[in-house]
């Protein structure tokens, strides 16, 4: 929710945000917090949605 990442991916995908949210939060923890890293990354990378 902070930069609209997950909400992003799921829309594209097609799949629910919450479940996409979840998934994230999991994977974090599971890989010692690399999941921080990732997020950046991707709210650098990933394109402003059209309007």
């Amino acid at each position: 929710m902070l930069a609209g990442v997950c909400g992003g991916i799921a829309e594209y995908f097609g799949w629910d945000p919450t479940w996409v949210r979840i998934a994230y939060v999991l994977l974090t923890f599971f890989t010692l917090f690399s999941g921080g890293f990732v997020y950046i990354l991707l709210w650098i990378i990933m394109p402003e949605p059209r309007r």
